[in-house]
């Protein structure tokens, strides 16, 4: 494991040991050195993805010289098509023309059934269609969200992946989470030769249809009914299937948040993602805030409310918390990760914590920023 870089260790990368350090005072930089084989390579089948859409936007953005940027496209009835691009706000009108009911029933057809959440996918592929409905439940809309196999953005927290720690990612929709999820399945699968099992509730990470994604390497992967028994499959897969990682993507229940405890008391290490952008947004959030340790009002006495300066009630954690690293996924390469159990306590104090900020320079190598203060706004 020579030349992994220890996070939260005073001075540069060196040698992976895990062991306890002080965060030092002042914030320090390490370049991060990955194997050759983490070069990025990206695999998005733009071919079949551009096959449900009608012909003239089909030859319209086969031709966009931004193509390998697009992330979307929105067809809602009576509305011209919208193409979105990654790194630009708002979108772009594919033609004057508006969509037609008989297009968007050309597009249903050659998709196929949509799940109880609203989702299909094109089998082979990870691109995800999602539908609008109206009260009748006819389908008047459709998100055609193109998926890509990134392999090399694995490089942001490779270091971490040592530990064989918990890693819950938090995130703003479309920042990267689930590409990440699919990339760190393939290489613990492959590289740390892991047995994982990927819980897929809509199919996004191991793509459509009964085979899954190459992208996710050696990894298992079940499929869910409904996304109401999401936690249900969590406990099954750990009961009956042996793992030593679980990966599971939107965490976004009490019952998902108690069986991510549970897998976790078992020693299975959990990978994950939830709904919020920040720490603080799981915190405040009672269904999700187990997820951290939970949080419980304390009644201090006399004598240690003075000791502490502190009013007689305060916020405390109620539990070690489920995932040992939290990381805030800022952007898609400007990521901060949080040592869970300080920062939570710290926040809770009112004091800032001690956290990393890992991001690409203009070589695209990742950097690794310690920084002693973080005020959930940004560093």
């Amino acid at each position: 494991m020579a030349g992994v870089c220890v996070p939260w260790g005073g001075g540069a990368c060196r040698l992976f040991s895990p062991i306890r350090r002080r965060f030092p005072v002042s914030s320090t930089v390490a370049s991060l050195s990955l194997p050759d084989s983490s070069a990025m390579i990206v695999d998005d089948n733009l071919g079949a993805f551009l096959e449900i859409l009608p012909k003239d936007l089909r030859h319209r953005l086969l031709n966009d010289s931004r193509r390998n940027q697009l992330v979307e496209v929105i067809m809602d009835l009576g509305r011209p098509p919208e193409a979105r691009y990654l790194g630009e706000p708002g979108g772009q009108y594919l033609r004057n023309n508006e969509v037609s009911m008989e297009e968007l029933e050309d597009a249903q057809e050659l998709v196929g059934e949509f799940g109880a959440d609203n989702r299909a996918g094109i089998e082979g592929t990870l691109h995800r269609i999602s539908a609008i409905r109206n009260r009748k439940g006819f389908i008047v809309g459709l998100t055609c969200r193109v998926g890509r196999a990134v392999s090399g953005h694995i490089d942001m927290l490779y270091d971490l992946l040592h530990y064989g720690k918990s890693i819950l990612f938090v995130g703003r929709p479309g920042v990267g989470k689930t590409t990440v999820l699919r990339e760190i399945a393939r290489v613990l699968s492959d590289e740390f030769q892991k047995r994982v099992v990927i819980i897929d509730t809509s199919n996004e990470i191991g793509g459509d249809g009964d085979i899954p994604h190459s992208a996710i390497g050696g990894s298992r992967r079940m499929q869910v009914p409904k996304p109401s028994l999401q936690h249900k499959v969590m406990i099954e897969a750990v009961e009956n299937h042996m793992p030593q990682v679980i990966i599971v993507d939107e965490i976004g229940t009490e019952a998902e948040a108690l069986a991510c405890r549970s897998i976790a008391e078992r020693g299975v290490m959990l990978i994950g993602t939830a709904h919020g952008e920040q720490l603080q947004n799981i915190i405040k959030n009672p269904t999700l805030s187990d997820l951290i340790g939970g949080i419980e009002t304390v009644t201090l006495g006399d004598e240690e409310a003075r000791a502490r300066r502190s009013q007689k009630s305060i916020l405390e954690r109620k539990a070690p918390p489920t995932f040992y690293f939290l990381i805030e996924m800022r952007e898609r390469d400007y990521w901060i990760a949080h040592q869970t159990e300080k920062s939570v306590d710290m926040l809770l104090r009112g004091r800032n914590p001690m956290v990393e900020v890992r991001r690409r320079d203009e070589e695209y190598k990742v950097v690794i920023e310690r920084w002693k203060a973080y005020d959930g706004q940004g560093i």
